[in-house]
């Protein structure tokens, strides 16, 4: 059969493999993505975008796009709690409405100084997004309705085949490099011979063990509800627990219960699964069924290697989590922009084999961090039990209510108030990072301590109203000369030009950015990570060459 040639082979079109091929894309990469579903995802699956995938989609130019699908401007993005979301209220964790998080983000300092808030938006319309722009591309053609069939590492290449699943032909494809990305049953994972590690039987009252999902329509919930509307909605009760995710804003439901030892999720119904949206509920409502199915909560897996030869892994198909904090989609984004930047600066000869070694180097780690505190979240949600009494109208009722409300709000605030989370990661010890010496801030979940100290997300300022300084920044690298008189710069211009980079140099003349960065010269990695910092550029050959993996660390 004839051969189809490319650059990069991606398997998988969800999140990971979309944000990829826009990646390698805007790169000048030829890359292939196939995937067998015959789109992108109908149902809602993820439904939170953190600030650190919204300011990578600012990179990309679609934050604006991405910002104005999912719920109305106006729509609360609080996450409430509870008895049943026609009973009593318990808890509420407030939280801006898009509108509002574009007003408030020009004012915000410390922890949450950033150029993107979070933003509540179904997974499903983000990868339509990222489907459109990576099809807009040169050299990327992005095929649904195709699955893998087999690979075979060659050395020097990639062969492998795929088959169309309406009619079973074939094509055969080579490529310099392949991705997995096809999700936690991944057949290139499996062919590699790779296994996840870490917790996968977590047994709690709720996040632990089986899990029924109902993508429905209902427009009588929001009259039949008496409380604002929320976000999440979570059911607390003993019959009960669910969570609720408002999709469009309009009567559109991601409706997530925990199943029972006696129920049996094969025995489910229509009926019956309208059955159970109805008991979280506490009311009778319409509402018309549009896909169910069953899930297993109580993952925390990473898998034990994310590369061997010329395949990688990026999202699901090595790390799996249970969905609270809403990591594992954004975890799954930064893989693709970790390693996009790196493939391509390989395939064209600007990066030494150290920098695609980084890969695995630096997102395994972050994958084990985040999956942590994932599982922290849910232990935290799913071990807390109902009392008795928390659904009676009697003064015991009421105090199990006050306490669970206390409960459910610090809980809350710890999940959902993640800076710590979203801007924290670090790649310390990468084989492409040039340690200064200095040592970041503790790791925590919910405090953000901006830092310049090489290996984490580069400190964001304002340079004036709308403009932030990632819009300043260059889409591969930026070398940021700093305070009112910083060093000159102009070796590593000279370095980079030599390697082949496209190096954009960037003047921040003021105290607060010299302050912020403690240093004159800071180079920025295409991913907005800090790769070097120092007060000259003497060493810049030596620099340049170590965080392109072209040379061992100085």
């Amino acid at each position: 059969m004839a051969i189809r040639d490319c650059a990069v082979l991606i398997v998988g079109g969800g999140p990971c493999g979309l944000m990829l091929a826009n990646e390698l894309g805007r790169r000048g990469i030829s890359t292939l993505l196939v995937d067998e579903k015959p789109t992108t995802a109908f149902n809602p699956q993820a439904n939170a975008t953190q600030a650190r995938t919204m300011e990578h989609y600012r990179r990309l130019g679609i934050a604006d796009e991405i910002r104005a699908l999912g719920l109305p401007p106006d729509f609360p993005t609080d996450t409430a709690y509870f008895t049943r979301y026609a009973g009593y209220e318990l808890a509420r964790f407030r939280l801006p409405s898009s509108r509002e998080a574009r007003q408030l983000v020009s004012d915000l300092k410390g922890s949450w100084s950033t150029a993107e808030l979070p933003h509540r938006v179904s997974q499903k319309y983000v990868e339509a997004v990222l489907r459109r722009h990576a099809e807009r591309l040169p050299g990327v053609s992005i095929n649904y309705g195709w699955r893998l069939v087999e690979f075979a590492d060659r050395g020097s290449h990639v062969e492998a085949q795929v088959e169309f699943v309406a009619d079973g032909r074939r094509m055969a494809i080579r490529g310099a490099y392949l991705v997995g990305a096809d999700g936690p049953r991944s057949t290139v994972r499996q062919a590699l011979g790779l296994a996840y590690a870490g917790e996968s039987g977590a047994v709690r009252d709720f996040f632990g063990g089986r899990m029924y999902a109902v993508y429905l329509r209902s427009s009588q919930f929001y009259d039949v509800v008496p409380h604002a509307p929320a976000w999440m909605s979570v059911a607390f009760n003993r019959d009960r627990r669910a969570f609720l995710a408002a999709v469009d804003g309009k009567g559109e439901f991601a409706f997530h219960t925990q199943l029972r030892a006696h129920e049996d999720e094969s025995a489910i119904s229509v009926d019956g699964a309208h059955a159970l949206f109805e008991a979280a509920i506490g009311a009778r409502v319409d509402a018309e069924i549009l896909s169910r199915g069953s899930w297993t909560a109580g993952y925390a897996l990473v898998a034990g290697h994310f590369q061997r030869g010329r395949v990688f892994l990026g999202g699901d198909a090595v790390h799996l989590f249970t969905p609270t904090g809403g990591l594992g989609y954004n975890t799954a984004i930064e893989d693709a922009v970790n390693l996009g930047w790196k493939l391509a600066a390989v395939l064209k000869g600007q990066g030494g084999p150290a920098l695609l070694e980084s890969y695995e180097a630096e997102r395994q780690p972050l994958a084990q961090r985040n999956t942590g505190y994932a599982r922290g979240f849910a232990d935290s949600l799913g071990l807390f039990m109902p009392a008795a009494e928390i659904e009676d109208d009697t003064p015991e009722g009421a105090a199990a209510r006050a306490q669970a409300g206390a409960y459910l709000e610090a809980h809350a605030r710890a999940e959902f108030n993640i800076p710590g989370i979203t801007f924290g990661g670090r790649y310390d010890g990468s084989p492409v990072i040039l340690s200064d010496g200095t040592a970041p801030p503790a790791d925590a979940a919910n405090v953000y301590v901006p830092t310049a100290c090489p290996g984490g997300r580069a400190p964001h300022l304002w340079l004036a109203p709308g403009r932030s300084l990632y819009d300043a920044f260059g889409f591969e690298w930026t070398l940021l000369r700093l305070g009112a008189q910083p060093a000159g710069g102009d070796a590593f211009v000279r370095a980079a030009a030599a390697a082949g980079l496209d190096l954009k140099l960037v003047d921040l003349a003021c105290d607060e950015a010299r302050d912020l960065y403690a240093a004159d010269l800071a180079l920025i990695r295409p991913d907005q990570i800090v790769a070097w910092r120092g007060n000259t550029d003497a060493d810049a050959s030596t620099v340049i060459a170590a965080v392109t993996g072209r040379a061992a660390l100085i």
